[in-house]
C-alpha cells in the first residue's frame, strides 16, 4: 500500500443520508476499482494479509481524543502509520449486522437485504410452523442457540430458526439469510485462507451464501457476559478473542493446536468499549466525549490488546505485510449523558393499534431506531399522520415512510423483509427496557450512532488524515484492492457501484 501525495481535503459533509447515496452512486474521492488486477493476474503486492478490527462502539471522536491524549499509545502507533479517514460513517441503520456486512460485503441493505439482525420477512414462516402460515419475526441472536448459556453457544439449533416454503419448508440459516457475497469467499475462492471471531454463534451469516466463506470462525456467545454488565467480564471475554487472534498470526487455528498458517484474511470484533458507553454509571461525563473512569478503562484495555496483536506480528515479521483496519460497526448515542431519555416501548405499537387491531405485524423498538411492519401497506399514510401528531410526547425526530424510505431502502412493496415506516428518535431517545440499565444504544442514523473511528494502517507508510466524507462500505472492496484482487468480484461492489477508501494505491 501507498499513500497518494497531497492528499488532505477538509471538506464536511453532515448530511448522511446524501452522504450513503453519493457513496454508493461512487461519487465519493477517487476509486481505486480500475486499477486492481483480477484474482486471475495478481501482481506482486507489498500488503500480503488484512487484519480487519470492529472496536464496537468506537466513535471518530473516541479515536481522536484517546490518540491527542495518550500519544504512546497503539492506536496513536497506528496512526502515524497510515490513513484515519476522520469522517467516516458506518451503515444505516447502525446495527451490529448491517455494519458488519458493509465493512465486507461493500454493501448496503440494498444489496445485503439485511436491514438489522432482528426483522421479519413477509416471505418466510415461523420455527416449527412446518409452513403453515408465512410471515414471521426473524431473530438471529443468542435465541437461536441450542445452549444460550453455554461458552460456545452449543451451535445453532435448527428448530429455533425460520423456515422458507419456496425451498421445501427448509430451515434458513443466518448465511442463507445474505444476498451478496463478502471478502471471506471471494479471498477463499482465490486460494487464502480466512478467519474471523464474533459474539454468537449466529456470526457464521460471514459464511456468505456460499456457506463456506470462513475457514476458521470463532464464536464464543456473549449472552451471559452482557447479562453480568461488567466491563471487566467483558474484558475478559475480549481476551479470549484477541488469543485467538494470536494464534492465528502463528499460523495455527483459533485453538491454537494445529499449524494451518497465518490467514489472508482474520478478525475480530471488541465489546468492552460498547458495553462501558452504555452501562449506567459509566460511558461519556460529558458532550465532549470524555470518557467516565469505566470508559477510559475499557478503551485503555483494547488499546493494550492492540498492542498484544501488533508486537505479535512484529516478532513474526509479518507487521510490514499486514494492513490493519481499525474501526465499528456502530457508534453509541447519546454521548452526552444529559441527553439520554428512555422511550417509552408501549407508545407506538398502541398508537398503531388505535387505527386498527392486529394491524402491526412488527414492532422492532431497538437501541436508537424503531421499524413498523403493517399487515396492510394501505394503512401506511394513516399510521405516519398518527405518529406525527403524537411525535412530541413519542421523542421523534424523523418518520421515514412511502418516497422518503424508498430514497433509502428497497420499497417494502416489493422487499418481504423491508419495513413500512422507519422511525428516527431525537438524539438522546432510545428504546430500551427499564431492567436492562443502558444509558446508550445504537441503530439509528444520527451523528453519534454513525460516525465512526477508520483508520487503515501499514507500518511502512507515513500519516495522513483524510477529512472528506467516506463509507465503511469502502473497506471491503480497499481489502480486495490492497491484496491485489479485483474488487468487482463482490456482488455489492458491483450493484452499488462501490469505490474503494481515497488515498490509498495497491
Amino acid at each position: 500500500m501507498k499513500v497518494a501525495a497531497g492528499r488532505h481535503p477538509t471538506t464536511f459533509w453532515p448530511n448522511f443520508a446524501l452522504l450513503s447515496m453519493f457513496a454508493v452512486l461512487g461519487l465519493t474521492a477517487q476509486s481505486a476499482i480500475a486499477r486492481s488486477p483480477s484474482a486471475a493476474a495478481r501482481a506482486p503486492h507489498s500488503v500480503k494479509r488484512v487484519l480487519l478490527l470492529s472496536l464496537d462502539g468506537l466513535h471518530a471522536l473516541d479515536l481522536a481524543n484517546y490518540v491527542k491524549a495518550k500519544p504512546n499509545s497503539t492506536l496513536a502507533q497506528l496512526s502515524q502509520h497510515g490513513v484515519t479517514y476522520t469522517n467516516a460513517r458506518t451503515s444505516m441503520p447502525s446495527n451490529s449486522w448491517p455494519g458488519l456486512l458493509a465493512m465486507v460485503t461493500g454493501g448496503s441493505p440494498l444489496s445485503t437485504g439485511v436491514i438489522f439482525e432482528n426483522s421479519f420477512d413477509r416471505s418466510l414462516s415461523p420455527p416449527g410452523s412446518k409452513c403453515a402460515s408465512v410471515g414471521t419475526t426473524v431473530v438471529f441472536d443468542s435465541s437461536i442457540d441450542n445452549d444460550p448459556n453455554a461458552p460456545d453457544g452449543g451451535g445453532i439449533n435448527p428448530q429455533a430458526l425460520p423456515l422458507d416454503p419456496g425451498k421445501r419448508c427448509t430451515p434458513v440459516y443466518p448465511h442463507d439469510y445474505i444476498r451478496v457475497n463478502n471478502v471471506f469467499e471471494v479471498i477463499k475462492q482465490s486460494g487464502g485462507r480466512t478467519a474471523w471471531s464474533d459474539k454468537h454463534p449466529a456470526y457464521e451469516f460471514l459464511n456468505g451464501p456460499s456457506g463456506n466463506g470462513v475457514d476458521d470462525l470463532f464464536t464464543p456467545e456473549i449472552r451471559l457476559v452482557t447479562k453480568a454488565r461488567s466491563i471487566p467480564k467483558t474484558e475478559e471475554y475480549d481476551d479470549v478473542k484477541v488469543e485467538a487472534i494470536l494464534h492465528e498470526i502463528d499460523g495455527k487455528d483459533h485453538t491454537g493446536t494445529r499449524n494451518i498458517g497465518v490467514p489472508e484474511i482474520f478478525g475480530m470484533n471488541f465489546q468492552s468499549i460498547s458495553m462501558a458507553q452504555k452501562m449506567k454509571g459509566f460511558g461519556y461525563l460529558d458532550g465532549d466525549g470524555t470518557p467516565s473512569p469505566g470508559l477510559l478503562d475499557a478503551l485503555e484495555h483494547t488499546d493494550q490488546s492492540l498492542g498484544k496483536i501488533v508486537a505479535k506480528l512484529r516478532k513474526k515479521g509479518l507487521l510490514d505485510t499486514t494492513l490493519i483496519v481499525v474501526t465499528a460497526k456502530h457508534g453509541d448515542a447519546p454521548i452526552d449523558p444529559l441527553r439520554f431519555r428512555a422511550a417509552d416501548l408501549k407508545l407506538i405499537p398502541n398508537l398503531v393499534h388505535e387505527i386498527e387491531p392486529g394491524l402491526l405485524l412488527n414492532a422492532e423498538q431497538d437501541g436508537s431506531i424503531a421499524m413498523l411492519w403493517l399487515k396492510d401497506h394501505r394503512h401506511v399514510s394513516e399510521v405516519v399522520k398518527m405518529l406525527r401528531t403524537h411525535q412530541f410526547e413519542a421523542g421523534i425526530q424523523q418518520v421515514f415512510s412511502g418516497e422518503s424510505l424508498r430514497l433509502v431502502f428497497p420499497d417494502p412493496a416489493t422487499d418481504p423483509r423491508m419495513p413500512d415506516i422507519v422511525i428516527q428518535p431525537n438524539l438522546g431517545v432510545i428504546y430500551v427496557e427499564e431492567s436492562d440499565g443502558f444509558v446508550e444504544e445504537h441503530g439509528g442514523f444520527t451523528e453519534e450512532d454513525t460516525h465512526v473511528a477508520l483508520l487503515v494502517s501499514l507500518s511502512t507508510v507515513p500519516a495522513q488524515e483524510i477529512k472528506s466524507p467516506v463509507c465503511t462500505t469502502q473497506i471491503a472492496p480497499t481489502i480486495l484492492g490492497q491484496l491485489g484482487l479485483d474488487p468487482k468480484k463482490l456482488d455489492a461492489v458491483r450493484d452499488e457501484l462501490t469505490p474503494a477508501l481515497p488515498g490509498l494505491t495497491p
